[in-house]
């Protein structure tokens, strides 16, 4: 009897997961497996990952079959499994990551079949390629014409049963503390995609700059952690200016498939002379910059492990345009405390911003100032977030103190 072990990794799902389903339909024993490697700290994530990865089990149970959790190296986790079930294929949702990859490799390179599955993104990041010439496109506008054209897979059906080996230990899924405001797994996930379409996706292009009114969807930890299929969520929610957003995953993640060291260095270097500044830095990380915008933006950050797409811009703009400090250093404290912080949207944005990346306008500049007056102009993003100007009245709590690494004046 055939066994094949399906290594989950962000794509904690059972709807439209092709791995999964092949294995389903093609072996008489299924191993779905995660491994905890402790070599990848989920840092802050780590409670939502948790409850990912218990959602999973408790689908999979629901259909006959169960979530193996191991802890240890990755590939020698799926190895030592392989051998103690008689597997001889391994199924994986194929990444763009450095590690991604180099897992792949090795486990291409052991004795045992390894199959790469799309999952990851809509269309996979090495389909579309310039007409041109060149492995990958490096300009949004022309990709998001190729990916609107782009073929499509059909939506994968959730397995109706999932066949595993008995008397397999299930191994342990650790608790955490818990950390933002969201809950992980897959079934909050679709809860929130339902409630997005109902009540949220026909107002997105009007309200999705909107800094109070919080009127984005909310998904990018969902995705991130692969809960939600990202092709099912374009499916579902075809509407121009959102599924563009979807694009710019896509976008991001073809950029780091064809430069995969995207996290570490430029992908188009400009010759810039970054400040080391520690005081401005820990100020800008705990948001106490004295600039207001800013500092809602990072004390969002801080205490719901989200931030504002807008606010996102503007924040990561300050510390690269205005004070001179290496991307770097903004992307690291992005990805430790964002839910949804994946190596190729962050590290994309981020050189965006800097000006190292895929942006056609490298000098792009921020008026800080302007942009909080239009994107919050009752100033009730910055009241919320910023407590010690609760009492100032728009627009003058927009204003910069010019107080750096201390609690604002009233």
């Amino acid at each position: 009897m055939d066994t094949v072990i399906v290594l989950f990794n962000r794509d904690l799902r059972v709807h439209d997961h092709p791995a999964l389903a092949a294995a389903c339909e093609r072996a008489g024993r299924v191993v779905p497996l995660f491994v905890l490697d402790p070599s990848v700290a989920a840092g802050r994530r780590s409670a939502f990952l948790g409850e990912c990865l218990r959602d999973l089990r408790e689908s999979l149970r629901d259909r006959g079959g169960e979530l193996f959790v191991r802890q240890g190296e990755t590939v020698a986790e799926t190895m030592r499994l392989a051998r103690e079930t008689g597997a001889t294929t391994v199924h994986v949702s194929a990444d763009v990551s450095a590690l991604a990859r180099s897992r792949q490799r090795r486990l291409a390179g052991e004795r045992i079949e390894l199959r790469r599955f799309p999952g990851v993104t809509v269309v996979p990041p090495d389909l579309l390629q310039p007409s041109g010439g060149g492995d990958h496109y490096k300009v949004f506008t022309p990709y998001w014409r190729a990916w609107s054209q782009a073929p499509r897979r059909a939506v994968a059906d959730p397995p109706k049963r999932v066949s595993v080996p008995e008397d397999l230990a299930p191994g342990d899924i650790p608790d955490a503390e818990p950390y933002g405001i969201m809950r992980g797994g897959e079934q909050a996930a679709r809860a929130r995609l339902d409630t997005w379409i109902k009540e949220g996706l026909d107002d997105y292009e009007e309200g999705h700059d909107d800094l109070a009114g919080a009127r984005t969807s909310r998904l990018s930890p969902y995705l991130h952690f692969g809960c939600l299929s990202p092709l099912e969520t374009a499916v579902r929610c075809d509407q121009e200016a959102f599924t563009r957003q979807l694009c710019w995953r896509d976008f991001h993640h073809q950029v780091t498939f064809a430069f995969p060291e995207l996290p570490r260095r430029d992908y188009r270097p400009r010759g810039h002379t970054w400040r080391a500044d520690a005081g401005a830095l820990r100020a800008w990380k705990e948001g106490l910059t004295g600039v207001p915008i800013v500092d809602a933006g990072m004390r969002q950050l801080l205490a719901e492990g989200f931030m504002h797409n807008r606010a996102r811009m503007i924040t990561a703009a300050y510390l690269v345009k205005e004070l001179k400090i290496d991307w770097r250093e903004g992307a690291a404290h992005f990805f430790e405390h964002l839910l949804d912080a994946d190596v190729a949207n962050n590290s994309g944005n981020w050189q965006w911003i800097a000006g190292t990346g895929n942006d056609t306008r490298p000098n792009r500049s921020f008026n800080y100032l302007r942009q909080a007056r239009r994107f919050d102009p009752e100033g009730a993003y910055v009241r919320r977030y910023v407590p010690e100007l609760a009492g100032l009245p728009a627009p003058a709590v927009h204003e910069p103190t010019g107080v750096r690494g201390y609690p604002m004046p009233l």
